[in-house]
């Protein structure tokens, strides 16, 4: 008896030790976290991402602003800084661009709003304040939350949020499946909260013409043939879909392949070159919805019966259309094509 009265006292010390010594319990750092969004006025951030969803992994740079209260610009990058696209939120609406070929497209979209976004700082401190299963603990420089997810991919289930002590900006995020593999890890180099922003940051022209401007990266001359049609082939396919049939068409901007699969969820995969378009007038998709392939944003459609998610990656424009698969099939499918390749 006398050792649990010892021991119930040493812990009692404990505690109010660490109390003296200002550590923050978890619901002092979400009433915190709390009071952060709710006076957020804006920040500019850049990471470093890295997908583990193929059979090499995929590094990206990210470079994400927000303006209260819904302004919101994301620019993608390779490792070389080579411009892949920028995704904007204004008044005017969504934007996706793709400046090396002079390409944009509009949606009337709640982007981001409904769904987790990982490198979206007011997302992931929604995430922790929402989800009353989050779990937390406390390193000596970091506040880790582990959290449920509303991603649109079902697979990446959790997350593990790392906030900055010092002012809870965010340090680093790791989506996990439900066996806690990581599939996405993001690291955070710089962030600036409650950052200053300049008229026009947001609008579509300016974003446009800035990033052609101080792109070192020379676009694709409009009907090309330097280099010859690389094909993707995707490596998930959904259960009982396979046998895949290969053709090669001729169209006016050069050669298109056709990759058709048959069974229980056929679907079929076109692709060809990218070229430049002469305008850089966005293409209206108001029935669409952006979505984020992670390495870049493609646009999901419905006509019909018949989805179709259109991208670009890697100087090739893709195609992929089905009647069965479902919203989040079509995107594992995109997500995976990258992965193997031939001449």
């Amino acid at each position: 008896m006398n050792r649990i009265i010892s021991l119930l006292v040493i812990l009692t010390a404990l505690a109010l030790f660490l109390t003296a010594c200002g550590e923050k319990s978890q619901e002092d750092v979400i009433e915190a976290l709390d009071k952060t969004l709710d006076e957020l006025t804006g920040y500019k951030g850049e990471a470093e991402m890295t997908l583990q969803t193929g059979e090499e992994p995929q590094k990206y740079n990210v470079e994400v602003w927000y303006k209260h209260p819904s302004s919101y610009r994301v620019a993608l990058s390779n490792e070389d800084n080579e411009p892949s696209q920028i995704i904007l939120r204004n008044e005017e609406g969504v934007f996706v661009l793709t400046p090396a070929l002079n390409k944009s497209f509009r949606f009337q979209s709640d982007w981001p709003e409904n769904n987790s976004q990982v490198y979206l700082y007011d997302s992931l401190v929604n995430d922790i304040l929402m989800d009353p299963e989050r779990s937390f603990s406390a390193t000596e420089d970091h506040y880790v939350f582990q959290t449920n997810t509303s991603y649109t991919n079902k697979n990446l289930n959790q997350q593990e949020i790392l906030l900055n002590k010092k002012d809870l900006t965010p340090a680093s995020v790791k989506i996990m499946d439900v066996d806690l593999k990581v599939l996405v890890e993001l690291k955070f180099t710089d962030f600036e909260m409650n950052a200053e922003f300049n008229d026009g940051d947001f609008d579509m022209d300016r974003n446009m013409t800035h990033a052609q401007l101080n792109s070192d990266v020379p676009a694709l001359a409009e009907g090309s043939e330097e280099d010859s049609l690389t094909v993707y082939y995707p490596l998930y396919v959904p259960d009982g879909t396979g046998y895949p049939e290969t053709s090669d068409l001729e169209s006016e901007n050069g050669r298109r392949v056709m990759i058709s699969y048959e069974g229980e969820q056929p679907f079929t995969l076109v692709q060809q070159k990218s070229i430049v378009v002469e305008a850089s007038t966005p293409m209206n998709i108001s029935r669409g919805e952006p979505v984020d392939l992670g390495f870049t944003y493609g646009a999901i459609t419905k006509e019909g019966d018949t989805t179709t998610l259109s991208w670009t990656y890697e100087g090739n424009d893709f195609f992929l259309a089905s009647k069965h698969l479902s919203d989040e099939d079509m995107a594992a499918v995109a997500k995976s094509v990258y992965g193997t390749e031939e001449k």
